[in-house]
């Protein structure tokens, strides 16, 4: 199977969404930069519980930890807004709201990735990446 994939931020949250379909506390996908962003964004929102980078004989690795054994997963749904045939881009003011404010989206920015309310709050608008609920 190869590891190159068209839209990588896509396969990730497909590989999340199917984890967390059979019950799977952990996975390990091929490294990026924007990849981990993201992660650490979702880690920092307390939607997946850790996220960490492994050097392994065929490259670097991330492995990311959905929930603890036996608990379920905090995301209900995870999609992807801005595909590369269809890229999304708002301003701050039209930054959408998830769900009454119980969900978020991950927004691209010029200062770097971060969820929609904290590009809200600093007046940054950018790419819309995923939205999380």
């Amino acid at each position: 199977m190869s590891k190159v994939s068209t839209d990588p931020i896509a396969d990730m949250l497909t590989r999340i969404r199917n984890a967390i379909g059979v019950n799977k506390h952990e996975i390990t996908l091929p490294y990026s930069r924007i990849k981990e962003s993201v992660g650490k964004v979702l880690v920092d929102e307390k939607y997946l519980k850790s996220i960490k980078t492994i050097e392994s004989e065929t490259g670097k690795n991330l492995n990311i930890v959905i929930t603890d054994e036996g608990q379920n997963a905090k995301i209900t749904e995870i999609d992807r807004i801005s595909k590369p045939g269809r890229r999304s881009y708002v301003s701050s003011k039209e930054i959408p709201v998830i769900r009454q404010g119980r969900g978020m989206v991950i927004i691209s920015t010029s200062q770097g990735i971060m969820n929609g309310s904290e590009a809200k709050s600093k007046k940054l608008g950018g790419e819309l990446i995923c939205r999380v609920y």
